[in-house]
C-alpha cells in the first residue's frame, strides 16, 4: 500500500522529470530560432518556432506550479494540515485527495475561486479568498 507521502514524492519526482524535458525542448527551440537563416514567420510547414517556443514555456511554467503545489502538500502533512482545506478549514474529501493529492482545498472553495478569477497565485481571487495557505485555527 502506498502512502501519502510517498505518493506525493512519486509525483514530484515525475513532475521534475516532465520539467527538465520540457527545459530541454525550450533550449533547443531557442537554440533553432538564433540560427542564422532561420525565418519561423513565413515557413508553410505549419507552427512557427515563436509558438512553439510559447507553448512549451507555459506547459513548463504549469510544470513548476505543480511542483510547488506538490511540495506546498508535503509541508502540509508535516505540519498535519494534510487534507484539510486551506481556505475554509473543512475536509478536503478522500474522493478529492484521491484524484488531486496535491489539492488544498474542498470542491466548494475550489469551485469559488474558480468562479471568482484564474484561481492562480496572484490572481485577485486567490488574494482575496486565500489569505494564508495555513487553515483556521481552532475556534476561530
Amino acid at each position: 500500500m502506498t502512502t501519502t507521502r510517498g505518493l506525493l514524492l512519486a509525483e514530484r519526482a515525475r513532475a521534475r522529470s516532465r520539467a527538465a524535458a520540457l527545459d530541454r525542448e525550450f533550449a533547443g527551440i531557442a537554440e533553432a530560432a538564433s540560427e542564422p537563416g532561420t525565418d519561423d514567420e513565413h515557413d508553410p510547414e505549419g507552427a512557427t518556432l515563436a509558438f512553439e517556443r510559447q507553448h512549451t514555456a507555459a506547459l513548463l511554467a504549469r510544470t513548476l506550479e505543480q511542483i510547488a503545489e506538490i511540495d506546498a502538500a508535503i509541508g502540509r502533512l508535516d505540519e498535519g494540515t494534510y487534507g484539510i482545506c486551506v481556505r475554509c478549514g473543512q475536509p478536503v474529501g478522500q474522493e478529492r485527495l484521491a484524484a488531486r493529492p496535491a489539492a488544498a482545498t474542498c470542491v466548494r472553495c475550489a469551485r469559488l475561486i474558480l468562479r471568482l478569477g484564474s484561481g492562480k497565485p496572484g490572481s485577485n481571487a486567490y488574494q482575496l479568498y486565500l489569505p494564508s495557505l495555513r487553515p483556521p485555527a481552532a475556534g476561530v
